[in-house]
Parts: C-alpha cells; structure tokens; sequence
C-alpha cells in the first residue's frame, strides 16, 4: 500500500526549472449510444480538430482552428514530450502521445520474451511521466507496427502495453495505428489487442477506399484517421525511369477537400477523430510531397482547406493556386527526357484569388536514391548549381546538367503574404 501511494504521487509530480507542479488529468472517454461513437473529454463531446505535428510550433495551428495533435514518439530529440505537452495546454490544445514501441521492420523481435519485458517497463514509465497532464488526450501505442511485419506476436505487446496504461491510468483512451488497410492487421488487432479502445487508421489513396473496407471487416468499434491528406509516393504513377510522379500543392489542396468530404465526415458514427498529415515541413523523396508547409515555412493551399474544414470558412487571405506547370512543353507524366547542356524552357501556370503580386523561386536537384520507407529519416537533397535558381519569373529558360541521370525541377509561388504554392517534374538527362 506504501509503495503504490509513492508510485502515486511521483506520477502526479512533475519538476519544471525546479519547481514542483502538480496536474490534474482531464478524464477522456468514448461514449457508444446506439451505434453512435462520441470521444468525451471533461464530460463533454470533444470533437476533434487535428494534425500530426512534431514539435510545438502551434501558433499557425490555432490561428487556423485546430484544436489537437498527434506526436510519433516521446523521445523526440527536437523537443522534450514535456514542453510540447505544457505548450499545447498554454493554448488549449490536446495531444495525442505516441508510445515509441519498436517495430520488426527496424529488427525488433517480438518473439523475445526479454527484449519484449524490457520495452513494457520503459513504456510504463513513460506513462508514468506524463499521464496526469492535463492537455493530453490519448495513447497511440506504436506507429505502424504492421508495416512490413511478419510475427503477430507484436499485438500481445500492445495488448500488455494497453493492459498497463489501464492498470495506471483509467483516464485516457488507448490504440495503435495501422500502416494501410490490410484485413489481416485488424484480425490480428482484434484477437490479440482487445484491450485497446479503439482503431487508428493510416491512409493516403487508400482513403478513398477506408469506409468500404472497414465495412467489409469484423471491427464494429470506433477509429480514427491519423494520418490523410496527399497520395503517396509508393501509390502515384511513375516516369520510365521509375521517378513517382508528385501532385501540385493545388491538387493536393483538392484532393483534402475531397477525401474528408466524402470519406471521413461521412464516417460520423464511427470517425472519432482525424489528423491531417504533417502539419510542418519533411524531406520524403522530396521536400514537398507530404508538408503542408514549404521548407521556409510558407503554407500551401493545404493549409487554407484544413482552415475551411475546422472553421467552415475559407481564411482571410488565401494561398497561391498553381495551375500548370511545363518543361520543353510537356507536364510531370509525358516522360521528360533533355539533352545535357542545353537550353530549355520551363513554364508555370499559376494564379492568386487576392490579386497578390507572385513571385517565383526555382531549382534543380537529382532525383532521390533513397529506399527507405515507413516515414523514416531522409537526408535533404542539395540543389544542382545553376542558374535556375537565381531567375524569378513564371516562364524561365536554363541549361541542364551536365552529367546524365535523374533530376527534378521544382518552381514555388509566392504572394508576399506568407503563401506558396509549389510544382516540380522529374526530367532524365541523356
């Protein structure tokens, strides 16, 4: 009795700069009501406004409505789990804590009863840090665990992870998301994972095709979507040369728009909540592909459309639409092949609904080598030196490389009001 009223107290006491403070968690429930799943918080519906968001830079987030976000571990390196927590409740926000289990896909086995003990004290501790602050929300226990899995074994671990935040913390719901829709995953979930409250679903093109599978199914609980927005690199056309071939940021504004429409508010009975992926900036086969920032911080139409979702009107000043763009006349999915060390021409099409003055930025960089899959960490990809990247203008003529291979040549829009939008197409030099 002594000893749990010492585990009690530790976890309910955080030292801040030396200073003790003491949190008061806010209890967090899903409500089923004939049929109908509600997320509550502190008693009342608690609707969710969401993004994935790595670090506390959540002032542009609130600006614009949101109201919750999700992390991917509570190591993070950038940040302290703490701070972005005490930030996040400063502003009203909730979070969202990824617990950082190790995947199979990274050499963790699930088959080792140590290693398997060792990773559940560390998350029992880590829960223990954090589960009386009052800004979060939930637990997601591991981030796509089923990607590229083979021993199901993992799922008996996030049951025993769901089983311990249970014992230790009776106010926050628990899940683990899931890389794709795969039938095989939720079974496994299902029979091996009871104890979790919920399902969270990870999707790109596949939103389209969730509410359908999710049907076709045995899971008749809630879920959430916790990461959606553009089309995947791995789920686009690709050139001859195997480039995947990238939205514009206006196609990917679009098809947002489209995918939470049709597919995630149409889901109202069993969608509890979704986080539109990633509210920032990262480097994934290339720097635009899945940011809704660009890499110097200017928001894309993405970012205009979450605004009109969260707040049912568009913002006061909107971004950038890029229309088309053009390299020696032909578009991203023409198979662009050049001459080295010649002269081509390059357009865009492009168009502000404020009638702001566009300003334009170039550049030219190889195309990407890397294999690595699942978000993991990318290196960025250096511009080729040229003199692309000093011309502002919406129709420039520049010299490719000289050395043949893959390249890509990117264009981003400005309006001086703090807005991009951006382009690029993949072109082989002979």
């Amino acid at each position: 009795m002594q000893v749990s009223l010492k585990l009690f107290i530790a976890s309910a006491l955080l030292i801040i700069g030396g200073c003790i403070q003491a949190f008061q968690p806010v209890k967090v429930e899903i409500k089923n009501v004939d049929g109908n799943f509600q997320l509550y918080r502190g008693g009342k519906p608690y609707h969710i406004k969401g993004a994935g968001i790595e670090v506390s830079d959540f002032e542009a987030f609130v600006k614009h409505g949101g109201n919750s976000i999700r992390n991917w571990t509570t190591t993070n390196e950038k940040e302290s789990t703490l701070s972005i927590l005490d930030k996040a409740h400063e502003l009203g926000l909730t979070v969202s804590l990824c617990l950082p289990m190790s995947k199979e896909h990274w050499g963790f086995n699930y088959s080792d009863p140590v290693a398997v003990k060792k990773q559940l004290d560390f998350m029992r501790g880590e829960v223990l840090k954090y589960k009386d602050h009052p800004a979060l929300l939930t637990w997601i226990i591991g981030n796509e665990l089923n990607f590229d899995y083979t021993n199901s074994d993992v799922y008996n671990a996030v049951n025993d992870v769901a089983k311990m935040i249970k014992e230790i913390d009776p106010y926050h719901p628990t899940t683990t998301t899931v890389a794709g829709l795969e039938k095989r995953v939720l079974k496994d979930i299902q029979e091996r994972a009871p104890a979790l409250d919920f399902v969270s679903m990870q999707v790109y093109g596949q939103l389209a095709l969730l509410p359908e599978f999710i049907e076709q199914t045995d899971y008749d609980g809630p879920y959430m979507v916790t990461e959606w927005g553009t089309v995947g690199f791995w789920e686009m056309p690709k050139t001859s040369w195997g480039a995947p071939i990238e939205m514009t940021s206006t196609q990917k504004a679009q098809n947002t728009l489209r995918g939470y429409n049709e597919k995630i508010a149409t889901q109202s009975s069993r969608v509890i909540g979704n986080h539109v992926f990633l509210w920032g900036q990262k480097q994934e086969r290339t720097p635009t592909w899945f940011g809704m920032f660009t890499d110097s911080g200017m928001e894309t139409e993405s970012v205009d459309v979450m605004h009109f979702i969260w707040n049912n009107k568009w913002p006061k000043n909107r971004s950038p639409r890029l229309n088309q763009m053009l390299l020696d006349n032909k578009n991203a999915h023409q198979n662009v092949k050049l001459e080295a060390s010649n002269d081509y021409v390059a357009i865009v099409d492009s168009s502000d609904p404020d009638g702001d003055t566009l300003s334009y930025r170039w550049e030219i960089k190889p195309e990407s080598d890397s294999k690595k899959v699942g978000g993991d960490f990318e290196k960025d990809i250096a511009n080729i030196d040229s003199t692309v990247n000093r011309l502002n203008k919406s129709e420039i003529s520049f010299t490719t490389p000289k050395r043949p291979g893959a390249y890509r040549l990117f264009v981003y829009v400005y309006d001086g009001q703090g807005h991009a939008a951006h382009a690029n197409i993949p072109f082989y030099v002979e």
